[in-house]
């Protein structure tokens, strides 16, 4: 069992929790994932690391509130117990050699892009952040990014905070001023990433881009994190759970993977409406 140790609230849809699990929290590296189940009958979810605390034995985990589990999850308090809490799981997040970078997150997805950008200013690397969110309320982890960025652009799609418009409108700004990045890395939503690719493609820049939102088991079984790459005049099938997260992004077929995603949107919000009416019914 794996104790709830803090629970903060970030904005209305997103929680932080810091979970008691020495062994992860010793493991852990930026870009990998940890799996839990909330209780014995719960369903298995993968949640990105947020950060880890050695020393004390905590991983640090952001969730939004999306579906039938995370309701469930953000329903347990402090001092509670998480069934299981298995990990560190994927490939971490390449770092070595990158002299400047620039992280592109989006939304809940900022979650993932804060420890990565953490890591590469520990390493000393230049850091440039681009972090966006739809409106003031559901922004989150500013200070955190800018703690460990030389640079900040936040960006609201309806202008109630930082700069008006999305993520892609800074990128291009700097790339079109001639700024030279050795790797973009983007994480957030994939219609997000894959605009964050087509504007870096004719600068030529690498870009990384983390294909957490399609995971499912997180262990490659079900196939629901199934991505086509198209590499070399080829198809090539991978798994965002083992293989990756993180993928080439001009390899990255987003359109099949968009259209896979909104799949079983129906019966996630059956799931996740039946959840909520459970603990009306308790309260």
């Amino acid at each position: 069992m794996y104790r709830i140790v803090t629970k903060t609230p970030l904005n209305p849809t997103v929680t932080q929790m810091e979970i008691e699990a020495p062994l992860v929290a010793r493991k852990a590296k930026p870009g990998q994932f940890i799996i839990l189940r909330v209780n014995a009958d719960g369903e298995r979810i993968p949640l990105t690391v947020a950060g880890t605390d050695p020393d004390r034995g905590t991983v640090k985990i952001i969730f939004q509130i999306v579906g039938a589990t995370t309701e469930k999850l953000n329903h347990m308090q402090q001092g509670e117990y998480l069934q299981d809490f298995v990990g560190p799981l994927g490939v971490a997040t390449h770092t070595e050699g990158i002299k400047k970078v620039c992280i592109v997150g989006g939304g809940v997805g900022c979650a993932i892009a804060m420890p990565v950008a953490q890591e590469f200013h520990r390493l000393g690397a230049e850091v440039t952040s681009i972090i966006g969110f739809r409106s003031k309320d559901l922004l989150i982890l500013e200070d955190e990014f800018r703690a460990c960025s030389d640079r900040i652009e936040v960006m609201t799609d309806d202008g109630s905070y930082g700069r008006h418009g999305n993520v892609t409108v800074p990128l291009k700004e700097m790339l079109e001023a001639g700024e030279q990045f050795d790797l973009i890395i983007t994480i957030g939503p994939l219609i997000m990433m894959k605009f964050v690719v087509l504007t870096a493609k004719p600068f030529g820049v690498p870009v990384t881009v983390s294909m957490n939102p399609i995971m499912i088991d997180g262990t490659g079984m079900c196939g629901g994190c199934r991505l086509t790459l198209h590499r070399d005049g080829k198809n090539i099938t991978k798994f965002a759970c083992v293989d990756g997260p993180d993928f080439n992004g001009y390899e990255v077929d987003f359109d099949e993977a968009m259209s896979r995603g909104r799949m079983y949107a129906d019966f996630e919000r059956h799931a996740y409406t039946e959840a909520c009416n459970l603990f009306r019914k308790e309260a």
